[in-house]
């Protein structure tokens, strides 16, 4: 028998008697009986966080009592009553006020109140919300904060006392040394009184000459103390006083956004889904909300008291005092060290929860809240990771205008540096994450949702716009004409290449994205890439010529519908190089996942920690957050590690820590000299053996490693049969299980027994791949039938179904990591002289030199075909490369397919034609040698924005990217060091001048109202043309001091421009870091030109961040995989071209600098055509 719970009744009677004489909230409700339609009025009294009830309002004991803590309280409607009675029974009963108090837990039932007026009703829920201590905690947290602050201000005001009393003191001094004086002058005075009693009354004329005398020497006095006033204002302390005072200004401002933003976190979504998670039907637990939100809230508050001391510091204006706010903030910063390394996992948290879709759609609900703004939760919770960095660069500044004796010179110096280090952790922190809040924006703009993208384990590789042939019948091309296909975008598409899936999505004009119905999502797992036609084929023959060699197929096989091609056309040739790079370096990454898994679980001299193989089944590789120059160069070329992410970062940014040349070196080195070049620790994969034992696994084939399913992207194998091409597939589920011509994985003993298959034995239970290596006399028909694979496709592997039997046991195989190899090695279609298959395959030297020949040129395509720009600009390194590569086809061993690719680098580095699309800024000029140039009336709108739009992708596009690293742009030798960029910035200038100088070149008011319009139009149509650089160039033309004052002009203007204005001003509006220019970009498809500016900010803002090497002289790698990203991005608007023809005539209108006038003369302009208002 259970025990009741036992409890101090006399205490309770007393506070029930301290209810009735005390109580917070007293009188008569009616509580629900156990039966659904029964009522009992009680007398209720709330004393603290106990609810007693009695049986009348004179009862000495009560009847019961109800303990509120954590409890929450709603109104509820009234019960439906039945017809029976009378109406105004009814009516009364339905007049009443009905509200439930909720305990937030399954095992008590809610107690369900009512009452008869609903103000007392209102009353009653109040006091009930009211009645936590938990509530009270809060309080009191917050006042033990504000008391500490207070403390702290005065203990200030005590210095400040201190000061004062001494000043006082001094002063005291002074007062009485001057009333010595005055007796000594009143001494003197006494005796010259009788010589001034003898003399006679002045001449009149005397008193006025000492008059004026008083007056010149009053008006000198002044005029003096005026010039060192004014001088003082032009002095430097004086200056850099008001950058200072400014700064704090700036930053009281910016302190005001951030708790704004941290208010909407809070209150906006932490707070709601708290609610959520105790409802009947939770979408979300309270501990999944807890790993969200981790001190969230407590930051709020903090922040709320460091923004209340700010606004309480300028009140103090002009003198500000701002380290011990500091001071305050300092010991605080555990908090935020708790949030950042709870960062990754609350996104990841965040994306398991959204694939519950009443999460999801709760969430959103939320997020449409018009105090979001349209940003996601995921945003918001990225917001604290960026306040620490800005408060750096704020006190950077705060410094760099505070004077060496200055008082809180040395408080700030040290909370510079404590922020410093919590910085440095928040780089790391924002750098990996940055891929899932990427993979949750674009999940976010799919109007149907994108499950895959809710996988934290995949990776965003690149974006862009492609056009997709709208038909394949049987192998056929349709007949259409690229030129109309493109006029009017019926097969343009917005694609989006992951680690593991290739997104092919159509984009509404809202920038909205839908998937394709059918090839929507595909899986690059089936996918199989044609990098070029077949020699073979006439039709493709055609469509090469049709396209202009600009298309690539993708051949997909999934394993419950039947093959289909999509056939993609890329804007320019360098485009489609960049993308077949990117898409077959991701299938190489899948197949070498596979092979790594097997050899990684099959050795077992090797133990694999859970998360490094949680990370190896996810298509990724351990980051490098920190590493030596020399162990970067070894990643470069690691054979046990493929990431594309690594990749692109380190061809970006090797110019920081490194050379070209050495990164060259470090390559032939691995051609040359592979086993001495590659790390020791890459190497012992290769041939990393298993016990003896294992042999007799794989004579029954029931071995658990040979049937095993995989879980994870498996190795590659190819199908003879399923495919129509008769191109390589990647399957889900592989039976390593080879015999002789065949790869086994789990052994590396030799021999030469043949191999007998019969096709119609009985598979296996676990259906499987098997790959088979193809014998010599079918390699030659595999080279005719075959359509081009990427260099790392091998040839040499073919499908078959399971099940054939092996005549006996004995068989010729090799280690794991020696299928790897061969896998990675691009193996022909035939065997050069001197060797045959089963010596290639067994021989560990001939493996590691193909497979290290592979990587070089794997890494060199890379370069040439993303990176062109590093040749062009360096003649030597050029034919440096030019060298290897002829080195590379002297070699006799080299295999059919690494010869191809290593002749594609070779004729793609070779080659100097350039797409007709890469224009430059002299050659445009040079074109336009018209005998004379249009005027601004004979123009119209859309020719001026499609000719802007022109010439600023031609200066943008021009800027290599070598240009964004190191803030080159920010040095005293910039126009040495980024010209390409003072180039763009003069470009904007220039083109905000011109405008401003055009519509000041009216006389009359009228023809400056419709000059002004017109810019209005020619920037809206440049928003249309997703033109945002021109968009900039015109309003903060329309901006100017010397344009805006022109109160007369601007009431004449529309209200339609007005309006027009103000959208097109909030579109490019600098504030919360260009967020509304940013969400524009996102959704808009290439060819666009944003603002260059915005990308030079965030530069500046990770440079300032954290440093290019630690203390260890290790390079930051998480600084340059942040750098990478950025110039990815901008990359990517620069690849795609606009198809505007030139216009001669406006472009030389647009370039006349005769017509630009100088901002003086044409503020002196503006105040002739309207002159200021007398005071």
């Amino acid at each position: 028998m259970q025990k009741s719970v036992r409890y101090n009744e006399g205490h309770a009677l007393y506070l029930a008697f301290l209810a009735r004489k005390e109580g917070t909230k007293r009188g008569f409700l009616s509580k629900k009986a156990a039966e659904a339609s029964r009522w009992h009025e009680k007398w209720f009294a709330l004393y603290q966080n106990v609810l007693f009830y009695f049986e009348g309002e004179q009862s000495g004991r009560p009847a019961g009592m109800y303990l509120l803590e954590g409890c929450s309280c709603e109104r509820t409607p009234a019960p439906p009553r039945t017809s029976a009675g009378p109406a105004g029974a009814r009516d009364a009963l339905d007049k009443q006020y009905y509200f439930t108090v909720l305990f937030g837990h399954e095992g008590q039932k809610p107690l369900e109140l009512r009452c008869e007026e609903e103000q007392a009703g209102k009353e009653w829920m109040e006091a009930i919300h009211q009645a936590s201590y938990a509530d009270i905690l809060i309080e009191r947290e917050v006042l033990m904060q504000k008391y500490i602050h207070l403390v702290q201000i005065v203990e200030t005001e005590k210095i400040a006392a201190n000061q004062l009393r001494h000043q006082l003191e001094d002063q005291d001094t002074e007062i009485e040394r001057l009333k010595s004086e005055i007796v000594a002058l009143n001494k003197t005075k006494e005796r010259m009184r009788p010589y001034h009693s003898h003399q006679e009354d002045e001449d009149p004329d005397i008193k006025k000459i000492k008059k004026v005398q008083s007056f010149m020497r009053g008006w000198l006095c002044r005029r003096k103390w005026k010039t060192i006033v004014q001088d003082y204002i032009c002095s430097p302390h004086a200056e850099s006083m008001r950058k200072r005072n400014q700064i704090v200004f700036t930053m009281v401002e910016a302190e005001t956004e951030y708790v704004h933003q941290l208010y909407i976190l809070v209150n906006g979504f932490l707070r709601p889904l708290r609610m959520a998670a105790s409802s009947k039907k939770p979408p979300i637990s309270h501990d999944d909300v807890s790993s969200i939100f981790l001190n969230s809230e407590t930051i709020m508050f903090l922040h709320e008291i460091f923004h209340q001391g700010l606004k309480a510091r300028l009140a103090n204006w002009p003198t500000l005092v701002l380290a011990d706010l500091f001071d305050i903030l300092l010991p605080m910063l555990n908090i935020y060290q708790e949030f950042v390394r709870n960062h990754q996992y609350s996104l990841q948290v965040l994306a398991n929860c959204k694939q519950n879709r009443d999460f999801d759609k709760l969430l959103k609900q939320y997020e449409t809240n018009p105090a979001c703004e349209g940003r996601m939760l995921e945003t918001f919770l990225t917001y604290p990771m960026f306040q620490i960095p800005r408060y750096i660069i704020t006190l950077h500044e705060l410094l760099a205008h505070t004077p060496h004796e200055h008082v809180e010179r040395k408080s700030l110096e040290f909370a510079k540096s404590k922020l410093e280090e919590l910085s440095r952790v928040m780089h790391d922190e924002v750098s990996d994450t940055e891929n899932i809040r990427k993979n949750l924006a674009i999940e976010r703009m799919i109007v149907e949702g994108c499950d895959i993208l809710l996988d934290t384990s995949q990776t965003f590789i690149r974006q862009g716009s492609l056009i997709q042939v709208p038909s394949v019948e049987r192998g056929k091309l349709s007949k259409v004409r690229l030129g109309s296909l493109s006029l009017k975008k019926e097969g343009e598409r917005q694609c989006f290449l992951f680690t593991k899936h290739f997104l092919i999505c159509t984009r509404s004009s809202g920038g909205k994205l839908h998937l394709l119905k059918t090839g929507g999502v595909l899986s690059l797992i089936q996918c199989t890439l044609i990098e070029e036609p077949d020699a073979s084929d006439d039709d493709s023959k055609g469509s090469g010529h049709m396209f202009g060699h600009l298309d690539f197929k993708i051949v997909v096989e999934p394993p419950d519908a039947s093959p289909f091609t999509v056939v993609l056309l890329a804007p320019s040739r360098q485009e489609k190089a960049a993308w077949m790079s990117d898409i077959s370096q991701c299938v190489d990454n899948i197949r070498c996942n596979g092979l790594m898994t097997i050899v990684f679980e099959e050795n077992s001299k090797v133990t694999v920690p859970h998360m490094i193989n949680k990370t190896l089944n996810s298509c990724k590789v351990p980051q490098i957050r920190y590493a030596s120059v020399e162990r970067l160069l070894e990643r470069l070329t690691d054979l046990r590690f493929l990431s594309i992410d690594f990749l692109n970062t380190f061809l970006h940014t090797y110019r920081i820590f490194t050379t070209a040349s050495v990164v060259l070196a470090k390559l032939s080195d691995i051609y040359k000299r592979p086993f001495t070049s590659i790390p020791v620790r890459s190497l012992e994969l290769f041939f990393a053996t298993s016990p003896n034992n294992r042999s007799e696994h794989m004579v029954d084939g029931k071995s658990p490693h040979l049937c095993r399913k995989f879980s994870s992207p498996p190795p590659l194998a190819v199908s003879r049969t399923s495919s129509p091409v008769r191109a390589r597939k990647l399957s889900l589920t592989s039976s390593l299980n080879a015999r002789i011509g065949a790869l086994d994985l789990t052994t590396s003993s030799c021999s030469s027994s043949p191999t007998t298959h019969s096709p119609t034995a009985s598979p296996p239970p676990h259906t499987a791949a098997v790959l088979e290596s193809a014998p010599a006399d079918r390699a030659g028909d595999s080279t005719e039938l075959s359509p081009c694979r990427s260099p790392s496709t091998p040839r040499h592997l073919r499908y078959r179904p399971p099940g054939g039997q092996a005549a006996d046991g004995s068989h010729c195989s090799v280690s794991p990591a020696s299928a790897f190899a061969i896998a990675t090695a691009a193996a022909g279609h035939g065997s050069p002289p001197g060797f045959n298959n089963t010596e290639r395959t067994c021989d560990k030297e001939f493996i590691i030199r193909r497979t290290a020949t592979n990587r070089v040129l794997n890494v060199l395509r890379h370069w040439v075909s993303k990176h062109a720009q590093d040749f062009e600009l360096n003649n030597e390194l050029k034919m440096n490369v030019l060298n290897l590569l002829e080195e590379v086809l002297r070699d006799p061993d080299l295999l059919p397919q690494e010869r191809k690719a290593t002749a594609n680098i070779l004729r793609a580095l070779s080659q100097d034609d350039q797409d007709d699309i890469h224009l430059k800024l002299e050659d445009i000029i040079q074109m336009t040698d018209c005998p004379k140039a249009e005027c601004f009336e004979t123009l119209s709108a859309m020719e001026l924005a499609e000719q802007i739009t022109l010439l600023d992708h031609v200066v943008f596009r021009s800027i290599p990217y070598e240009e964004f690293l190191g803030q080159g742009w920010m040095k005293l030798d910039k126009n040495e060091r980024t010209p390409y960029i003072m180039k763009t910035s003069q470009h904007f200038n220039e083109m905000s001048n011109l405008v401003a100088s055009q519509i000041m070149n009216y006389a009359d008011i009228s023809s400056r109202a419709n000059a002004i319009e017109k810019w209005v139009a020619v920037a809206d149509i440049c928003r249309c043309l997703h033109n945002y650089n021109g968009v900039l160039e015109i309003t903060a033309a329309l901006n100017r001091s010397a344009i805006y004052r022109l109160k007369k002009t601007w009431a004449k203007v529309s209200k339609q421009t007005k309006a027009l204005m103000d959208k097109l001003q909030k579109t490019v509006s600098s504030e919360g870091r260009f967020k509304n220019l940013r969400e524009t970009l996102k959704n808009c498809n290439p060819p666009a030109v944003p603002y260059l500016g915005m990308y030079l900010t965030d530069l500046a803002f990770i440079e300032e961040g954290t440093p290019n090497f630690t203390e260890e002289g290790l390079v930051n790698f998480s600084k340059m995989r942040m750098i990478s990203h950025i110039i990815r991005e901008i990359r990517q608007f620069q690849q795609t071209a606009y198809r505007i023809d030139q216009q001669p005539k406006v472009i030389q209108y647009l370039l006349d600098k005769a017509l630009i006038i100088d901002e003086d003369t044409l503020y002196e302009l503006s105040l002739k055509i309207e002159p200021r208002l007398p005071a």
